[in-house]
């Protein structure tokens, strides 16, 4: 893929489309905000990022991009030397095999037939491949050639001298007719994930511009719907802004290219694909401008299946050589490459708390617990204890509201049958809210406790979705936490159903109203219903929040101040006939 110039050669859980986890949550909070805030109007008893650059992507009809000619170099010789005749009798593959990775290259073409991460596993629990060989048939194996003007002979077919490394980590592939000459070499090490790659074109003894292909989509294709987490990136050093000084990442989806290759050039820190948890990348490349090349490849995963765009990429520029980083989105291994790599873990809007949770897990899990199941139970217990005084008044807002439930019984009787668009509605309203102002009274007090946990519960949310830590993460008889449980019947949100039932059947209402109680008591089935495909860690902290909320209340309504007495409503003296 990418490290020299120029162009080319289903699901678990199967049936229909379900809807996305951000839906679901979206969802969720929703109904909290229904329930916490609109409630109250039918039941009166309780109250930019800075503009990027212009884009520099153009999109390209992929016919067009295959033919365009590239500039013409700055002199031409007059007559091109002959190159030693340079070829294999026979097709041969070779494997460099490490503690990390097992990559077995071909001779055809010099490209990579598999690229193994030994310390990952897919679904199947096999060690994880991120080649898609369902796309090979039809878009080649990657590391394959590409070039915007085709040169005399097809490089991708044929048969390359192939010479491994003395230490068996690496390998050099050379073809040439003669007047072609076509080079191409890797070189690994033992214990990391980078490498350095080189390539270079020569036709006629002048250098030709071309690109090394990744096609067909990247990474854990056993996900669900693999191909919408797959991204092309690059790194532009040129595009910066108040909040990126140092330059932004640009990323685009087989969707993007849908109408033909996108062809990006520029000064890129590093270029390549990505998937949710892995990526490919070449970075530190020799020479000025690179170019990036990005596709839509319809492949069908499993026989017979429906086709879904997968994800291309094809990087290249001036230079002969770069390094290679294939491997895990892991923030230590990334940072040790280069700092800027850091930026492809997507934290998205709430990344000012995902990331300090993540690192408050990671270091829960390193120094107490071993264990990232019982690290999300540990950090959720802090959490609690910290929002703990907002509970607290809380409780002393619910009683204070149940002391004025009879009075502000008394003012919706007096507007009794009066519709919304009439205008004493307004003033029906004003008296209640005069009432919360005279008692010192927050109609939404209540509510502060839940206020918090909205974007706490999207933080870890985004932990679960982007930290590769949590890919496969086990506790009990959970074996990811970044995925809904296997069991048939998922026990964590049945055993989140009752204690959230617990926690509202304990925490003091503020209505006496029995037709909203009822309401809210069947919250806890939609809560539930909405967690039950949700990542299992995901679960396990809402309901570690409900066993600690069912013992803070416990504790409140114990040894909490006694609810005030209920205020009496004035009711006015009847007058005597005759009088």
């Amino acid at each position: 893929m990418a490290d020299s110039q120029g162009t080319t050669p289903g699901s678990p859980g199967g049936g229909g489309k379900q809807l996305s986890m951000e839906i679901r949550l979206l969802i969720a909070f929703l109904l909290m905000g229904a329930v916490l805030f609109v409630t109250p109007y039918f039941y009166k008893n309780s109250p930019p990022p800075a503009q990027k650059p212009a884009a520099k992507t153009a999109a390209v009809p992929a016919k067009q991009a295959e033919q365009a000619p590239p500039p013409p170099p700055a002199s031409t010789p007059a007559a091109a030397p002959s190159a030693p005749v340079t070829n294999a009798g026979t097709e041969q593959t070779f494997t460099v095999n490490t503690r990390l990775y097992q990559i077995r290259f071909s001779n055809r073409g010099g490209v990579v037939q598999s690229w193994t991460l030994k310390q990952f596993r897919d679904r199947a629990g096999k060690p994880l491949q991120l080649v898609n060989s369902a796309a090979v048939a039809k878009v080649g194996y990657p590391f394959a050639w590409v070039f915007h003007q085709p040169p005399p002979v097809d490089p991708n077919q044929a048969l390359f001298a192939m010479r491994p490394d003395e230490n068996g980590l690496g390998v050099s592939f050379e073809y040439s007719d003669g007047h072609a000459v076509f080079r191409k070499s890797f070189h690994f090490s033992a214990n990391s994930y980078l490498s350095q790659i080189g390539s270079e074109v020569v036709i006629n003894g002048v250098s030709t511009p071309h690109l090394l292909a990744w096609r067909g989509g990247f990474g854990d294709e056993s996900n669900y719907a693999a191909e919408s987490t797959q991204r092309t990136l690059y790194f532009d050093l040129n595009a910066t802004s108040t909040f990126h000084p140092n330059g932004t990442l640009e990323t685009h989806s087989a969707k993007d290219a849908k109408k033909g290759t996108i062809t990006d050039r520029g000064d890129y820190s590093f270029a390549g694909i990505q998937d949710t948890y892995f990526t490919a990348v070449s970075l530190g490349r020799q020479g000025g401008t690179t170019e990036i090349d990005t596709y839509s490849d319809n492949v069908a995963n499993t026989p017979g299946g429906k086709e879904e765009p997968f994800v291309g990429v094809a990087v290249g520029g001036a230079g002969t050589s770069s390094s290679l980083y294939v491997g895990p989105k892991d923030t230590e291994i990334l940072e040790s490459v280069d700092p800027r790599l850091k930026t492809v873990i997507d934290w998205g809007w709430f990344g000012l708390i995902a990331k300090p949770l993540f690192y408050a897990l990671r270091w829960t899990d390193r120094n107490v617990a071993h264990n990232y199941g019982w690290s999300i139970v540990l950090v959720t217990i802090v959490i609690n204890l910290l929002l703990l005084p907002l509970r607290f008044t809380s409780l002393k807002s619910s009683r204070k509201m149940q002391a004025l439930a009879p009075q502000i019984k008394a003012i919706n009787d007096k507007y009794k049958n009066i519709s919304l668009r009439d205008p004493r509605k307004a003033e029906q309203n004003q008296e209640v809210m005069d009432l919360y102002k005279k008692h010192g009274v927050n109609p939404v007090g209540g509510c502060l406790p839940m206020l918090p946990q909205i974007p706490i519960l999207y933080a870890f949310y985004t932990v679960l979705r982007v930290a590769i830590e949590m890919r496969g993460a086990h506790w009990l008889w959970v074996t990811d936490l970044s995925q809904p449980e296997q069991l048939p019947i998922h026990i964590l949100p049945l055993t989140l159903i009752v204690t959230q039932f617990l926690v509202q059947k304990m925490t003091p209402s503020p209505t006496t109203d029995p037709s909203q109680a009822k309401m809210m008591m069947f919250m806890p089935l939609v809560f539930g219903f909405m967690f039950y495909n949700f990542q299992a860690g995901l679960v396990l902290y809402w309901l570690t929040g409900n066993l600690v909320g069912i013992v803070q209340q416990w504790a409140m309504n114990r040894l909490g101040p006694a609810p005030p007495p209920p205020v009496e409503v004035a009711r006015p003296v009847a007058k005597k006939k005759g009088k």
